[in-house]
């Protein structure tokens, strides 16, 4: 009889467990869909910027480089610095034209800890940085600056991305890049979660696929 238990133990339990989290990562772990077409980003891409097959981390920086890159160094070292390598992760900051001074400074300091070869800066005017903000269809603004201190999760498909039933803000759109308690915890969790369900289903159609 101790003999099973031991053989229960050591096999089925384990492999019990394998089952239930694999299927969880599929069955429960995914993160709602809060705008389903973002194709409009498509209209905004540059040579170097695209959006589609991309998991996207969406800032805005606008007029106001300097405050909300003090922020965007929580998002820097809880989210970029960790997720950075994955494939097709990118961080895209929008902001006003004639940054390029400004980048190129933040850029380095971003290096002292982690390459910034996929974090990247779109330049737009006034009304294209309004357009863009817009289309996110959140219950969010832009301030006076055409900035925000949140930064927004787009999938591969282009698809917004975010909680639909938070305990504190019922939908969240959006994470506070100021709050460090919110970068390390919510959406820190929430990055976790797109990335397992890409994850998992590369596996899936890499299994099928060798049937």
């Amino acid at each position: 009889m101790k003999k099973y238990i031991v053989l229960i133990v050591l096999f089925v339990l384990p492999l019990v467990a394998y089952l239930f989290f694999s299927s969880g990562i599929n069955s429960f772990g995914r993160l709602p869909v809060l705008n389903e077409d973002l194709s409009v980003l498509r209209s905004f891409e540059t040579d170097s910027i695209t959006f589609d097959d991309k998991i996207t981390i969406l800032t805005f920086f606008g007029q106001n480089f300097d405050v909300r890159k003090v922020h965007a160094f929580n998002m820097k070292e809880k989210i970029y610095d960790r997720y950075h390598e994955f494939d097709n992760f990118q961080v895209v900051t929008v902001t006003e034209t004639d940054s390029d001074e400004d980048i190129a400074t933040f850029k380095s300091e971003i290096n002292k800890t982690s390459e910034a070869s996929e974090w990247f800066f779109l330049q737009l005017e006034d009304s294209k940085i309004s357009a863009l903000f817009k289309s996110l269809d959140s219950d969010l603004s832009l301030d006076e600056k055409l900035s925000s201190p949140y930064a927004f999760i787009i999938d591969k498909k282009m698809k917004l991305r975010g909680r639909s039933d938070d305990e504190e803000e019922g939908t969240k759109f959006a994470y506070d890049m100021s709050n460090l308690k919110e970068v390390s915890d919510k959406m820190n969790d929430d990055v976790k979660i797109i990335l397992a369900e890409y994850r998992f289903a590369l596996k899936k159609n890499n299994a099928q696929r060798q049937k």
